[in-house]
């Protein structure tokens, strides 16, 4: 299976301030997502991270944190990602951008939205994107102005990796 999520902020007290996230501290933050992730996401699937997984914590840290990720992990990096000091070997790639056509459609991915993109939103393809923060009803705002555009950040997605499946029927691709 395919998942996507992004801006976890491990290590980010404040972005529970910022974003109204519903947890006491960062630890009870870190722990939750983990426990939702890997609630659904298993060993051998395959998980695009869209970016800022991490903020304000040395690498050992982030990369402990990141080793209790299920799945095979695809980095999109974010505006806060120090990739070069992750453990590389904990990513099967490392990238700003990726395209890529699966299960009947196509995908742009990017840590930030954009409004036009290869395979073209006039073409059918789907924009997947994080760094906004927003909550769900933005994704269906998208849908109703017909922009084929999803924010896969956690904020927007009651805090749990999202499914390529789910996405899909979002948005009425069969």
């Amino acid at each position: 299976m395919i998942y996507f999520t992004s801006d976890l902020h491990f290590g980010h007290e404040n972005v529970i301030r910022f974003n109204n996230r519903p947890f006491r501290d960062e630890r009870e933050m870190s722990r939750v997502l983990i426990t939702n992730y890997n609630s659904i996401v298993r060993p051998d699937d395959t998980v695009y991270l869209l970016g800022d997984l991490a903020y304000k914590i040395g690498a050992d840290q982030a990369n402990a944190y990141f080793q209790q990720l299920n799945g095979r992990k695809i980095l999109i990096i974010g505006n806060h990602d120090r990739y070069e000091e992750y453990d590389q070997s904990l990513f099967e790639e490392i990238t700003h951008y990726t395209y890529l056509r699966t299960e009947g459609v196509s995908l742009a991915l990017m840590h930030y939205p954009i409004l036009d993109w290869q395979g073209g939103r006039n073409k059918g393809g789907l924009m997947l994107h994080g760094h906004m923060h927003n909550t769900p009803e933005y994704n269906a705002e998208n849908r109703a102005n017909g922009i084929r555009r999803y924010d896969v950040g956690v904020d927007a997605n009651y805090y749990f990796p999202v499914s390529l499946t789910y996405i899909k029927q979002f948005f009425g691709i069969e």
